[in-house]
This record gives C-alpha cells, sequence and structure tokens, in this order.
C-alpha cells in the first residue's frame, strides 16, 4: 500500500503543469498584443539605424551615384504564398551592386533573427529602416542599405488616408564636397489612391530637411499619369525624355511602378534587373540607375 500510495502522488503534479503552460502561453499572447498596440500608436517610427561591423571602405557621395530600389513583398516570393525568406530578395540585392539601396515591404519579424539587420552585415552596408505598419508576423516598412556612413536619418510620416498606413525613411550623407550641403535620399511606398499619392509627393518636395540634392526611390504606385507623377516629373525631372522601366508583375513585367527621380541630380540611365533570380524572389523587379549631381542650375559638378 505504501507504494501505491508513492505512485499516485508522483502523478497529482500533471495537471498543473499543463495549466502552468497554458498561463504561460496566454501570458506571450497578451505580452505581444501589448506590444504591437504600443506599437501600432507610434507608427511611423525609425526602428533600426546600424553600421556594420566590418564596413568595407567607401568613398563619399562623389559627382557620379549607383542607386537601385526594390520592394522585396515581405520576403515571400513573387506570389506573396510562400513562407517569408529573405535569402531570395538578399541574392538579387547581392547583384544590384549599387552603392544606395532603397527597399520596400520590409519585413522585420518580432520574435528570431531579424533578416534585415543579418543582410546589411552579410553585404557589409550601413542600414536605417522606418516602419509603417504592425503586421501579424512583425513590423513592415521602408529601408535604405548604403555603403556610404549615414551622417543623419529621420522618418516621414504619410499617412493622410485612413485607409492606408504610409512613411517614407529619409538618409543624408556628407558628400565628397565639404561645402556642399548633404545628399538626401528618401525610400517611399506611396499609396493606391491618386488624391493621397499627391498630397505625400508634396510633402516630401516641400519638406525642410530636404532642399538640397535629393533623390527618391521607391514603389511609387503610378500605373498611369497622374497628378502625382506629373508634379514629380515637373519638379524632380524636367525637360528630360525618360521611359521608366515597366517592374511589376516581375514575371512578366507591364508596368512601371518602381521609379527613381531626382533634385540636385542628373539621371543618366535607369532600367529594370530582370533575372532569373529577381523574378523568383519578389513581385516586383528592383531598378538601377546612374545618376550625376548638378551644381543646381542643371549641369553636372566640376
Amino acid at each position: 500500500m505504501p507504494e501505491v500510495r508513492a505512485k499516485r502522488a508522483r502523478k497529482t503534479p500533471k495537471p498543473a503543469k499543463k495549466v502552468s503552460r497554458r498561463v504561460a502561453a496566454r501570458t506571450e499572447r497578451d505580452r505581444l498584443a501589448e506590444r504591437k498596440e504600443a506599437l501600432s500608436a507610434a507608427i511611423p517610427y525609425l526602428a533600426l539605424v546600424r553600421a556594420p561591423s566590418v564596413p568595407q571602405p567607401a568613398a563619399l557621395p562623389s559627382d557620379s551615384l549607383s542607386v537601385a530600389t526594390y520592394n522585396v513583398h515581405r520576403w515571400a516570393g513573387f506570389n506573396g504564398a510562400r513562407a517569408p525568406d529573405a535569402a531570395r530578395a538578399g541574392y538579387v540585392i547581392s547583384e544590384l551592386d549599387a552603392e544606395v539601396i532603397a527597399l520596400q515591404e520590409v519585413l522585420r519579424p518580432f520574435e528570431g533573427d531579424d533578416p534585415l539587420a543579418q543582410l546589411a552585415e552579410a553585404l557589409h552596408l550601413h542600414v536605417a529602416f522606418v516602419a509603417t505598419r504592425v503586421h501579424r508576423r512583425g513590423e513592415i516598412g521602408n529601408a535604405i542599405l548604403s555603403r556610404w556612413p549615414i551622417t543623419s536619418v529621420f522618418s516621414l510620416d504619410l499617412s493622410f488616408s485612413r485607409v492606408e498606413r504610409r512613411s517614407a525613411v529619409a538618409a543624408q550623407f556628407q558628400t565628397a564636397n565639404p561645402g556642399d550641403p548633404p545628399l538626401s535620399i528618401v525610400a517611399t511606398h506611396l499609396a493606391l489612391v491618386d488624391r493621397t499619392r499627391r498630397r505625400q509627393v508634396d510633402s516630401i518636395l516641400e519638406h525642410p530637411q530636404l532642399q538640397g540634392p535629393v533623390v527618391l526611390l521607391g514603389d511609387m504606385n503610378a500605373w498611369r499619369n497622374c497628378k502625382a507623377t506629373r508634379t514629380l516629373e515637373r519638379e524632380m525631372v524636367g525637360d528630360e525624355e525618360l521611359r521608366w522601366p515597366a517592374t511589376f508583375p516581375a514575371a512578366r513585367p507591364l508596368l512601371a511602378l518602381d521609379r527613381v527621380y531626382a533634385r540636385g541630380a542628373q539621371l543618366e540611365s535607369i532600367e529594370a534587373h530582370s533575372t532569373d533570380a529577381a523574378k523568383r524572389a519578389s513581385d516586383h523587379l528592383p531598378v538601377t540607375a546612374q545618376l550625376r549631381l548638378t551644381n543646381g542650375s542643371g549641369t553636372p559638378s566640376e
């Protein structure tokens, strides 16, 4: 009989362990829900600014610049149905070989490793990220990867609609000429609605910290000519004849959604990066461009 009682006594704690696991799981869910709610109230916010642990020697921005923009589709591949895998888009980003790369729809999960930080570290690039909205899997927003050190960075709130959360990240760089104003790179993902997109463009162009040379990169959602694109072409293109490359959908591009605009710089070339890897890694193709800083009068700097 004593042996039987001892066995029963050893079995009694098991239900308590199950209850404690449920309580712990519920507590973790509550903690995560509270974090999401707090972050949603703060959007947009500057969530990450980091230099690589082993930066590669790189000259400061000179008269000639190579840039790129890429909507990575939350790392979910061309159809969005795959599990997030940043390595697919990361390989494409390594192919671009640009000095500055703007990324849209970047997903940084709440739990586990941060693929954006890992990507920047692997490529020895500086990184800045602004969160635009809170997704069930983490933060989603815009990022800038750069070979050059970032001298300052800030976020722009472009959420002029209750339906769409939008933002931009602006990074500034000291150029090779110490007396020149800093170069500003802005990465954004504009709204689907024409009226809202026009207000977003005006907000960027009139921002008091963006009065020197500015390069605007991103998914402009400009699937047709509209007031926003006409404003951008008047203010940041001028009389140049440009043919925007089609980038969406990646497998068979029809729409020129991803663009590069510049003020205080001349766009010398622009093309879609259409490799087999790029067609699988996202629903957008990346765009690469070559620019030359001007002296303010539209002519290249000496």
